[in-house]
């Protein structure tokens, strides 16, 4: 009896440790999102939504007024003022829309490359945005019918 006991509880365990391998191969971290708030502030980092929706490894898109020249600017999470854990969790019903970035854009390509955003030799300025970002799209409210 106690054989049987202890041999289901091992296949139990072992079940348990699948399901949790395959919830977080199915449900994992993706290579590079973009998630934008209620806040109208926009993240970009490894997504993750199991066990809880958070972004590790985490950017945010910063406004330079300024500087009309590059008026947009990236800056890594951990790197602002206040020294936060490169990692963001979120509340799930602030995202307004969240989207995953090709692997080979633009914007993916410069985290990959350069992660700490050092700025190049010459450049005494954090690495910007091209200008065209973001685009530009017309006011919907204007456009009323």
């Amino acid at each position: 009896m106690t054989n049987r006991i202890l041999i289901g509880l091992a296949a139990l365990l072992v079940v348990i440790l699948i399901g949790t391998v395959a919830v977080k191969n199915i449900v994992g971290e993706s290579e590079w999102s973009a998630v934008y708030l209620k806040t109208g502030e926009l993240y970009f980092g490894h997504l993750t939504r199991f066990p809880y929706f958070a972004l590790t490894n985490v950017y945010m898109l910063q406004a330079n007024p300024s500087s009309p020249q590059t008026p947009l600017s990236i800056q890594k999470f951990s790197k602002v003022f206040w020294g936060p854990e490169d990692k963001l969790r979120i509340n799930r019903t602030e995202v307004v829309w969240m989207t995953e970035l090709e692997k080979n854009g633009q914007l993916a390509q410069i985290l990959n490359t350069n992660p700490e955003l050092q700025a190049s030799q010459g450049d005494v300025n954090q690495p910007q945005l091209p200008a065209e970002f973001p685009p530009q799209y017309p006011n919907p409210t204007s456009t009323r019918r």
